[in-house]
């Protein structure tokens, strides 16, 4: 299996069956073994059957039975993949599947490659309303000062792993909701694997399924507790 694609989803089946269908038909025409894997987070909607709608081309549904987060999502996403490489990207194609071309040749020297809305390279059609923007660059700021220096934008969720390492990594993760991004990169790190950033096109969806207040706590506190988290990990 040459790529796996995992998708976390919650309450998204007014946008999934879109994505699924661009994103069916660019891996076609891409050529290759690929298998995409859509996890439902305990979704009040209707996100599972419009996943398994797909089922006969390639998609495999996934089902969490309440919500837990989108990096529990993700963990049982990756932890049923088989691809030599595994790529993660949003239900909302915040990022196009075809900015896939632009993390890949990057595999070849990194085992985690981030899309990125922070480096020169990057390109982003439609901004996020300015809180968000200041929220996010004060919770990277703390990001880079308590755990993971040098990274611009952890957040984007568009990222390409080596299949083993993104395995061997998600299964021992312990975040369960969106910094989980951080853990990826600082466990990765701990582990002795090179992260690459790069930039890729990136366009707001106003129908965030982020609380600015409640999700960026929970964030703020899962990042401040990284290391007690992986206390056995070397240094």
């Amino acid at each position: 299996m040459d790529l796996s694609v995992v998708i976390p989803a919650y309450n998204e089946s007014s946008r999934l069956g879109a994505t699924l269908l661009r994103l069916v038909e660019y891996l076609r025409l891409r050529g290759g073994a690929w298998e995409v894997l859509v996890v439902d987070d305990g979704s009040r909607d209707s996100t599972f059957e419009v996943a398994a709608g797909f089922s006969e081309q390639g998609v495999q549904p996934l089902r969490l039975s309440v919500n837990q987060g989108k990096g529990a999502a993700l963990r049982r996403g990756v932890l049923n993949s088989r691809g030599r490489r595994v790529l993660l990207m949003d239900a909302d194609q915040s990022t196009p599947i075809e900015d896939l071309s632009r993390l890949e040749p990057h595999l070849a020297e990194a085992d985690v490659v981030l899309g990125s809305r922070a480096v020169a390279d990057s390109s982003i059609e439609r901004r996020q309303p300015r809180y968000r923007e200041w929220m996010g660059r004060v919770f990277n700021r703390i990001v880079r000062l308590v755990a993971v220096d040098g990274i611009r934008d952890t957040q984007c969720g568009f990222k390409l792993l080596d299949g083993e390492a993104a395995r061997r990594l998600f299964a021992d993760m312990t975040v369960d909701r969106f910094a989980y991004d951080v853990e990826l990169v600082w466990l990765a790190r701990r582990r002795g694997l090179k992260v690459a950033e790069v930039g890729v096109s990136w366009v707001d969806h106003p129908d965030s399924r982020v609380d600015p207040l409640g999700d960026s706590l929970r964030m703020l506190w899962d990042v401040l507790t990284l290391r007690w988290r992986h206390r056995g990990e070397g240094r």
